[in-house]
């Protein structure tokens, strides 16, 4: 008769008391000590490959052996719990985000490749197939560099209802990427813009005490690559970053259902309340006697004008968040209708529907190629409309060409907070709609298939700088950035004061009188 080998299990159980805890308390011990030792060394070996994945330069196409080898180190997702082998198995942890003269961290912002050969594909030219899913990382980066364009239009916004420059910049165009650590992108920008407050914050800026404007909002700039960066990727980049407002409900309430037809077609309609802040001015404004749309048309054709008088090939990236997604949208096709020669893509972050059937059709005749970023939990991309426009969507064999009905244009990248290990389950609409928000998603997605990026380089801490996204177990301060103690110094008498701007930092619609060359580097 044959011998039946026992399992271990078996074998436990058929000893004595005393034998049976010896070997099951020997079994869980071995475990738990194999199972640290198996973090500790996955999270050095994550430490060596991030830091010499940044010497390595990428191919337009990831190679078959690199994907495999993501899609291989992301199958195993890190959930957020409370059990020592989440601590363990995520990574980045709290201790992480004390100061230990640098031990264990490495650079916040990927590689700069050479895309120069490229780069018309990174921008949409055969809008973007095959780079998405999964995200190359030339254009995860793109798209990084744009989002942060974005956010400091809200980091460099005075809306302080205290101060006495609400609703401006704090600082003037020639020191803002120095003074927001954005210098590295090898930008410089040229000019500033403004839109009318009374269709924008009213809010708060009715109850604001500024005495610099109370018609006129900073509503963000224009920029242009430098020569290193213009090399690098291979034309000379004009960006326009629009900003949002500074939370979502003071747009939302304001967000008016009605379609007003833009340009000489009459099909083409968008949103009349976007397109009221896009063209508003007043000649007894001092800031906006000149809509925002004139205003940034007219530096375009100044810098475009200006580099192509050189012989340089120049591209146009538009890139907003939130309501400043939807103005990025009608400044494309007015730049699209304006410069029909050059390339015009769009970047957006959380930007709500614009425009009707007509509207899409027009932006895609007129060549211009827009890829919005969308979070799943975000509820804002999702109006005007929310309700009306799911309803119609079932019914699209006849519903498809209705003018009264809003559309999405462009080609769709959706990002999840449930996979992000350290964003919270429970967020709210502000947190999923967070810039800062997006752009970690962003960095951390490789395709739909797989988990968060185990690789992924921007700096988590951003979560919170406006929100309470992150989870506890990270201990980051939540809503942690504002000035260093809420914009007071201490004088030289000891006492506490507001400080008076420099007087190159005080708005001025004329801006300062300089030479083509210099203005624009």
């Amino acid at each position: 008769m044959a011998t039946v080998e026992l399992s271990p299990v078996r074998n436990v159980r058929r000893q004595g008391t005393k034998g049976r805890t010896k070997r099951l308390w020997r079994m869980k011990s071995n475990m738990t000590w194999k199972a640290i030792k198996e973090a500790m060394v996955k999270k050095q070996l994550l430490l060596q490959l991030t830091c010499a994945a940044s010497s390595t330069t990428m191919q337009l196409s990831p190679s078959p052996l690199r994907v495999r080898q993501e899609v291989a180190m992301e199958k195993k997702p890190c959930r957020p719990t409370k059990s020592l082998g989440y601590l363990l198995q995520l990574p980045r942890r709290a201790s992480d985000f004390i100061d230990n003269n640098g031990d264990l961290m490495t650079p916040t912002i990927s590689p700069k490749d050479k895309i120069s050969t490229q780069w018309r594909e990174i921008h949409g030219f055969r809008n973007w197939e095959g780079l998405l899913d999964p995200l190359h990382p030339w254009l995860r980066r793109e798209i990084v560099k744009y989002g942060e364009f974005v956010e400091a239009t809200y980091d460099a916004f005075d809306f302080d209802p205290l101060s006495e420059y609400c609703g401006s910049c704090r600082y003037n165009r020639h020191k803002l990427f120095q003074e927001l650590s954005l210098a590295c992108h090898g930008y410089k920008a040229t000019a500033y813009f403004y839109a009318m407050s009374h269709v924008d914050v009213p809010h708060w800026f009715e109850r604001s005490h500024s005495i610099w404007s109370k018609d006129s909002n900073w509503m963000g700039f224009v920029a242009v690559s430098g020569d290193r960066e213009t090399e690098r990727i291979g034309r000379r980049d004009i960006v326009v970053a629009w900003r949002g407002t500074v939370a979502p409900t003071e747009w939302l309430s304001d967000l008016k259902t009605k379609l007003e037809h833009i340009g000489d077609d009459k099909n083409v309609k968008v949103e009349c309340g976007f397109l009221t802040i896009y063209k508003s001015k007043g000649e007894q404004t001092r800031y906006n006697k000149l809509s925002a749309s004139e205003q940034v048309m007219q530096e375009l054709e100044r810098l475009v004008k200006f580099f192509r008088g050189r012989g340089e090939e120049v591209s146009l990236t538009i890139s907003g968040h939130s309501l400043g997604g939807a103005l990025a949208l009608l400044n494309a096709y007015e730049a699209a209708t304006s410069f029909p020669d050059v390339s015009v893509s769009v970047i957006s972050f959380g930007a709500p529907r614009v425009g009707n059937m007509a509207f899409r059709e027009k932006l895609d005749e007129l060549g211009v190629k827009t890829l919005r970023l969308v979070v799943k939990q975000d509820i804002v991309p999702k109006l005007p409309g929310i309700l009306l426009n799911r309803i119609l969507r079932k019914l699209n064999p006849i519903t498809a060409k209705l003018n009264w009905v809003y559309r999405h244009v462009g080609t769709e990248l959706k990002l999840d907070t449930l996979v992000s290990p350290y964003l919270k389950r429970d967020s709210d609409l502000s947190g999923s709609h967070n810039l800062e928000t997006y752009l970690h998603l962003i960095d951390g997605f490789f395709c739909k298939k797989t988990k968060f990026r185990w690789n992924a380089r921007r700096d988590i801490a951003l979560v919170n700088k406006s929100s309470d996204m992150l989870i506890d177990e990270l201990r980051i301060p939540e809503f942690w950035y504002q000035l260093p103690h809420k914009g007071l110094i201490l004088n030289g008498y000891g006492r506490w004061v507001k400080p008076s701007r420099e007087p190159e930092d005080i708005p001025s619609p004329l801006g300062i009188k300089t030479s083509d060359h210099d203005h624009c580097f």
